[in-house]
C-alpha cells in the first residue's frame, strides 16, 4: 500500500480522507512497515465500505488487515438502523462467529513432557478434524432448531460441558434473536452431522506454553502465569456458517437495487437493517453465532475427556471465548451521544474495555480477554481490552497474524513434510490429516503476529498481556 495516500493520524494509525462516494473516512491501524506490506486491495476495500447507507464515523482495518470477500479481513463498521443502516453479509464473512477459546489446564510443561506425543495422538483420535470431518452427534430436525436457538447454552444442558463455562462465552453462550426458521434447510443439511469438529482451513486445537508475561495485574486477573500450559480451539460455524453466507450474498446483491442501494463491489451485497432480507439475515447470523458456540463447547468437552485419561489434576477452566466474525447491536458513544448501532467486526476482535457491563464480574475491572492466535508453528497472544478504544475503533481489535501470501502461493512455496519436521525440530508436534493443508497454514504465509500485536497495544486497541508458544497443533 502507497502510505503517501494516507493521512498519518499518529504512528499507529492512518486515514484515508473522503473522496468521492465515501460518506465518512476510513482508518487504517498500524506501523509504516505494517500498511506498507498491506495489499491495495485493503485500502480499496476500506473505502468501498465507507460508501455504504447508514455508516457510522468510519470504517476500520485492523493491524492485521488484508483482502477478503467485500470488507477487508480486519474491517471493522457500524451502522444505525434510523439512519438507513446496512447489514452486509460480506462484512460478516462466511465463516460466521469463528472463533477462539482458551482453557486453562493447571499444567506446567514437566507434566506433559513424557506424555506429549501420547496426547496429540489421543486428541486427534477424538476430536474430528479436516474437510468434510463428521462427529458422533447427528440433530434431527428438533434438536438442530434447539441448537440453534441455545447455542453453547444447549450443549451445556446436553452435558457437554459446565454451567461455569458460559459466563466466559460472549453473550453467555447465547446469542438472543436467533431465527433457525431463516436457516435453509440446505445450511441446515450441512450441518447435521458436524457438531463437535474443527474443520480445515486455519483451524486448531493447540497446547500452548505461556512464555512471557507482559502485564502480571492482568494475568493474575486472567489467572495466567509464566510456564503455564494452555488449550485453545479455534473454530467456527462450519458448514452451516458458509452456506447462510452463501446464499444472502448472492439475494442481498440480486435485491440490492430494490433498495436504492448502489454498490462499488458486488462482493459488498447489503440490504437495510430493517428490510425483510436484513431481519432473515440478521436471525440466520445469529442462529449460525449460537453453532459456532455450541461446536466449540462441545469440542472442549471432548478435550477434557481426553486430558481426564491421562491427568488427574487437569482443570480445563475456560479463560475466555470471543468470536471475529459477527454483526452485533452494541451501544456505543459517537459525538457525545451514546447509540445503538449494528456493528461488523470481520476478521475483527470485540475488545471491551475495563468496566463494561458485558463483562463476568472476574474480568469487568480489568477488561475483556482478546485472544490472537498466531500462524502454525509461531506465538499466539492474549490481549485485554482496553479504557478508551471504543472512540478508536467500537472497542476492536486485530484477531490474527493476518495472512501475507495466498494458500496457492503458499503451495508452491512450501511442502507439508518439510513444514511438519521443521516444527518438530523445535519440539512442536503436528497431527493434520492433509498435508496440503499444513503447506497451506505454513508460519511463513503469515505476517508477523508479535508485530501485529505491537502495533494493536501501542494503537490502544487492547493492552499486551501474555504471549504463548505452541506445543502440540491439532490441525485441520
Amino acid at each position: 500500500m502507497d502510505l503517501n495516500r494516507l493521512k498519518q493520524l499518529s504512528e499507529y494509525a492512518w486515514e484515508i480522507e473522503r473522496q468521492g462516494a465515501m460518506r465518512v473516512p476510513a482508518v487504517i491501524y498500524g506501523d509504516g512497515p505494517l500498511l506498507s506490506d498491506m495489499d491495495n486491495k485493503v485500502y480499496e476495500q476500506a473505502v468501498n465500505v465507507a460508501t455504504l447507507p447508514g455508516i457510522v464515523r468510519a470504517s476500520y482495518a485492523m493491524p492485521d488487515a488484508h483482502w477478503g470477500y467485500g470488507f477487508p479481513i480486519g474491517g471493522v463498521a457500524a451502522f444505525d438502523a434510523d439512519d438507513d443502516g446496512v447489514v452486509s453479509a460480506g462484512g460478516v464473512g462466511f465463516d460466521i462467529s469463528c472463533g477462539v477459546r482458551t482453557l486453562h489446564t493447571r499444567l506446567k510443561p514437566d507434566d506433559i513432557e513424557t506424555t506429549k506425543t501420547a496426547l496429540a495422538d489421543a486428541l486427534y483420535a477424538n476430536i474430528p478434524v479436516g474437510v468434510g470431518s463428521t462427529g458422533h452427534i447427528r440433530l434431527d430436525d428438533e434438536e438442530m432448531d434447539a441448537m440453534l436457538s441455545g447455542g453453547a447454552q444447549w450443549a451445556v444442558e446436553r452435558g457437554y460441558g459446565q454451567s461455569g463455562d458460559l459466563a466466559r462465552v460472549e453473550e453467555t453462550g447465547r446469542m438472543r434473536g436467533a431465527l433457525p426458521a431463516a436457516v435453509s434447510s440446505r445450511a441446515k443439511k450441512r450441518q447435521r452431522e458436524e457438531m463437535g469438529t474443527l474443520g480445515s482451513g486455519n483451524h486448531y486445537l493447540e497446547l500452548q506454553r505461556v512464555c512471557e508475561i507482559y502485564d502480571p495485574g492482568i494475568a493474575m486477573a486472567f489467572g495466567l502465569a509464566r510456564d503455564d500450559i494452555l488449550v485453545t480451539i479455534h473454530c467456527g460455524s462450519r458448514g452451516l456458517g458458509h452456506q447462510i453466507g452463501t446464499e444472502f450474498l448472492k439475494e442481498m446483491a440480486t435485491t440490492a437495487s430494490e433498495y436504492g442501494i448502489r454498490l462499488p463491489d458486488r462482493e459488498l451485497a447489503c440490504a437495510p437493517i430493517l428490510s425483510p432480507v436484513g431481519q432473515r439475515y440478521l436471525g440466520a447470523m445469529r442462529a449460525a453465532i449460537n453453532c459456532a458456540l455450541a461446536n466449540r463447547q462441545i469440542i472442549t468437552h471432548l478435550t477434557r475427556e481426553v486430558f481426564a485419561g491421562f491427568f488427574s489434576q487437569a482443570s480445563l477452566e475456560l479463560l475466555y471465548d470471543v468470536s471475529h466474525n459477527t454483526c452485533k447491536l452494541e451501544d456505543h458513544e459517537v459525538g457525545g451521544v451514546t447509540r445503538r448501532l449494528f456493528v461488523h467486526r470481520k476478521g475483527a476482535t470485540r475488545a471491551f474495555g475495563p468496566g463494561h457491563p458485558a463483562l463476568p464480574s472476574g474480568l469487568r475491572e480489568v477488561g475483556q480477554p482478546v485472544l490472537i492466535g498466531g500462524s502454525m508453528g509461531t506465538a499466539s497472544h492474549i490481549l485485554a481490552g482496553t479504557a478508551g478504544n471504543d472512540a478508536l475503533s467500537y472497542a476492536s481489535a486485530c484477531h490474527g497474524a493476518g495472512r501475507r501470501m495466498s494458500r496457492r502461493g503458499a503451495t508452491r512455496t512450501w511442502r507439508g513434510r518439510q513444514v511438519v519436521d521443521e516444527l518438530a525440530e523445535r519440539g512442536i508436534i503436528i497431527r493434520s490429516p492433509s498435508m496440503r493443508g499444513i503447506a497451506e497454514e505454513a508460519p511463513g504465509a503469515y505476517k508477523d503476529v508479535d508485530a501485529v500485536v505491537d502495533a494493536a497495544d501501542r494503537a490502544g486497541l487492547a493492552r499486551k498481556v501474555a504471549k504463548v508458544m505452541p506445543v502440540v497443533c491439532i490441525k485441520g
